[in-house]
């Protein structure tokens, strides 16, 4: 069965930047033992599958800003 490739649209809010939540995530991904948290934080922020956010943590897959709008394919 082939995955199915989905675009995300991970939006801002008064209270949560997305392009800044990003960046904390990725950073914090470097650290193996911190990966699952940090990528369980954009998922569930953002009500992302959990394998999509682990690679737009990761870097896997690429990323673009729209604004204040994070925009991946996985």
């Amino acid at each position: 069965m082939a995955t199915k490739i989905k675009t995300f649209r991970l939006g801002s809010s008064p209270m949560v930047s997305a392009p800044g939540m990003v960046r904390w995530a990725i950073a914090g991904a470097k650290f193996p033992r911190d990966r699952k948290t940090v990528a369980n934080v954009i998922a569930q922020t953002w009500s992302v599958p959990m394998a999509a956010a682990i690679k737009l943590v990761t870097q896997t897959v690429p990323f673009t800003v729209e604004g204040e709008t994070v925009v991946f394919t996985a």
